[in-house]
């Protein structure tokens, strides 16, 4: 249990805390949208010299049905694909696609459905980022526990700064701020430096009082 802080640390944390409220849902959709950006390209350029014709044709319907934010037909149009081709690059899009939808509707039943789908039955390249996401929608629902035990799951080093922040939200959101500290340390220490997990890591920290304090010229390292 964190022990006393004085009043301007505590003033830091709520603000901290209402701040994540407010754009907790934002931030952590830009992070994960970079890492599926970059993880569909690789996935599609590894994929799309094996993938069925059909499966890609099938595809069009959700990217459309994206572009549209039409959310029935998101669902739909996934649905199909991941009933026809589930081992396909393009069925695990379209699931992470449809569970977005959900979320953003509010419906998180059907949105972890889907993210569960991916982890079980999807492709490597995007099982990492529908755990996160899993994460993600159950820290909304305040389950913390089952937050943090989907994260402990994940074996990617390349998705450990990004799970770092998240446990770091997490620990923030239970009010365990030394553990707080530590995940965003993390999060900023293995984070490359042009990741924008690094710098969102580093404002949380520094939010929190746990910022390095920067090198003073001439003292000893």
């Amino acid at each position: 249990m964190a022990g006393p802080y004085d009043l301007e640390e505590q003033e830091r944390i709520a603000e901290l805390k209402a701040w994540w409220e407010d754009n907790g849902k934002f931030v952590i959709g830009a992070i994960v949208a970079a890492i599926l950006a970059l993880a569909g390209w690789k996935g599609w350029q590894y994929h799309k010299a094996q993938s069925a014709e059909d499966a890609a044709a099938m595809f069009e319907p959700v990217d459309k049905a994206v572009k549209a934010k039409d959310g029935k037909a998101i669902e739909a149009a996934a649905k199909a694909l991941m009933d026809k081709y589930p081992s396909s690059f393009f069925a695990s899009d379209a699931a992470l696609h449809a569970a977005k939808e959900h979320f953003t509707a509010g419906r998180t039943n059907e949105a972890r459905e889907k993210l569960e789908w991916v982890m079980k039955n999807g492709v490597r390249e995007l099982q990492g980022v529908a755990r996160l996401r899993l994460a993600a929608v159950l820290l909304d629902e305040k389950k913390h526990s089952e937050a943090l035990l989907v994260l402990d799951g994940n074996k990617d080093e390349a998705f450990t700064a990004v799970t770092a922040d998240l446990k770091g939200d997490i620990m923030l959101s239970l009010g365990r701020l030394d553990e707080a500290r530590a995940a965003y340390k993390l999060a900023a220490d293995k984070a490359e430096p042009r990741n924008p997990v690094r710098q969102i890591a580093e404002v949380k920290l520094q939010a929190l009082g746990g910022a390095p304090a920067p090198a003073v010229a001439g003292a000893p390292q």
